[in-house]
């Protein structure tokens, strides 16, 4: 998404013990609560993880996605039974896409500026055919992300509509983005132009 809007990020993954960080949270934590210790967790632990000629002054985005139907949160599906038995609960339903977002912006290697935020989106699920359930959930696609759906791939065909911000679904909510990064002083225009040099 985001070198399609102009910026060519590092891809770091934080390798962030999900299970462990919500074990610390309260178990009746809000779907938001827990988002947002997820991205927290992987920023954090990213940003200390990285070479020092990097840390000289960039920006660490970190995000988790979770999608609460009912009161129930659902993360990625462990098998394609847990997919499939997802899609049959959430089918017909309309659920809510959080996404925790988590900026830090390092300057010669500190933290001098956080931002976090979470935004939601309320996903209106279509209940597939059961011939066509088997086979998007044997395409292997909604055991790698969130909720067991995308919008922007074979998902998409079962999603009615949405009301809200549609790259938050995806996973990174650009608006969300732009005002984490206005806060820490750092304009759409400055990163582009930053990407712009780096490719010459």
């Amino acid at each position: 998404m985001l070198r399609g809007a102009g910026i060519e990020p590092l891809v770091v993954v934080s390798g962030v013990d999900e299970d462990a960080v919500i074990a610390g949270l309260d178990p009746h934590a809000a779907p938001a609560q827990v988002v947002a210790a997820l991205a927290a967790a992987k920023a954090d632990a990213v940003a200390a993880d990285l070479d020092a000629d990097v840390t000289g002054d960039c920006i660490v985005v970190g995000c988790d996605s979770m999608l609460d139907v009912e009161g129930r949160l659902c993360g990625k599906p462990d098998s394609a039974d847990a997919a499939r038995a997802q899609w049959n609960s959430m089918g017909g339903r309309t659920g809510l896409l959080h996404t925790g977002h988590c900026l830090l912006r390092l300057r010669d290697g500190a933290v001098i500026h956080r931002e976090a935020e979470v935004g939601s989106t309320a996903v209106h699920f279509a209940k597939p055919a059961a011939a066509d359930l088997d086979t998007y959930v044997a395409s292997g696609e909604p055991l790698g992300v969130a909720g067991a759906f995308t919008i922007d791939g074979r998902g998409g065909w079962f999603i009615d509509r949405i009301e809200g911000d549609p790259s938050n679904v995806v996973g990174l909510s650009l608006p969300l983005l732009r005002r984490l990064l206005a806060a820490a002083g750092i304009s759409i225009a400055a990163l582009w132009a930053a990407n712009s040099a780096r490719r010459v």
